[in-house]
């Protein structure tokens, strides 16, 4: 939300300090110059990104309209079902949560919890987080190691649209001129006609080099970067994740594991210790 906010500030003070200087708006709006230069960013983004690409950077582009869903509440929703999934492991020992860990969207705990059975990247990731310590084949050390190479590749993947974005942004500014260049050879082919009519030709000629400019410096320089926030809160999510099963694995109560993990979520969002102990005491684990 906050980005759309923003792009009708920019959109505000450019229209409204033109208008100010004597200009009139529908100077701004040729039609052709927008053609060619959404035109060939639109071609730009599809040339260069693999079709799994496009798709996620259309998923991050409605997610920054939208705003960050990884608030407070969604950084403790990851962290209690685990603490009782744990809970119950030190009851039961780690058979006791085998079924949960396979079914989450069976389990009694995880179903307390949609926003976490919602986002299946998670569930897939805590799920082969948690196998091998069923399966009794891993070491806290060893598995903090193998989940460190999963959030390298979470990042990994969440930077590809972010950099095909960054170059259609830093390219925007030329797209406008190739777009003016096409306004002066229409001028040049009506270079005998009168000054009025030159002069309406140049004018729309140099909307495109406006257009390629504020394109990339008012809207797409800050919407990639509304989207790279987004993606570290994402990854600080699954962090979270890791950092309390980890602990678990390395032998720490279920108290301790989730204290890990809380540990990860951002300062602005993240609860005290006493906060999170009083709300973690206060879930009955379900068995």
């Amino acid at each position: 939300m906050l980005v759309i906010i923003g792009w009708l500030i920019v959109t505000g003070a450019v229209i409204g300090g033109f208008m100010y200087s004597g200009g009139r708006p529908m100077a701004l709006f040729v039609i052709g110059e927008y053609a060619i230069i959404l035109g060939v960013a639109l071609g730009y983004m599809v040339a260069a990104s693999p079709m799994h690409v496009l798709k996620l950077a259309l998923s991050k582009v409605l997610t920054a309209f939208k705003g960050s869903p990884y608030s407070k509440d969604m950084y403790l929703d990851v962290i209690k079902p685990l603490y009782e999934l744990f809970m119950v492991a030190r009851e039961q020992g780690v058979v006791g949560i085998e079924e949960h860990v396979a079914n989450p969207h069976e389990s009694l705990i995880f179903k307390k919890y949609p926003k976490f059975l919602a986002d299946h990247h998670a569930v897939a990731f805590m799920q082969d987080a948690l196998r091998p310590i069923i399966d009794g084949r891993v070491k806290g050390d060893q598995l903090k190691a193998t989940l460190d190479e999963d959030l390298d590749r979470i990042y990994a993947h969440n930077a590809h649209p972010v950099a095909v974005m960054t170059k259609i942004g830093d390219a925007l500014p030329g797209i406008g001129i190739v777009a003016a260049v096409l306004g002066i050879v229409i001028t040049m082919s009506s270079i005998g006609g009168s000054k009025e009519e030159i002069g309406h030709h140049v004018a729309s000629a140099l909307v495109g080099t406006f257009l390629g400019i504020l394109v990339s410096y008012g809207y797409m320089q800050p919407l990639i970067t509304n989207i790279e926030f987004i993606n570290d809160d994402e990854l600080n999510y699954y962090q979270v994740m890791s950092n309390v099963i980890v602990s678990y694995a390395a032998g720490a109560p279920p108290m301790m594991a989730a204290e890990s993990g809380r540990r990860a979520i951002p300062g602005d969002r993240q609860p005290t210790s006493e906060e999170l102990e009083a709300l973690l005491k206060s879930v009955t684990p379900h068995r």
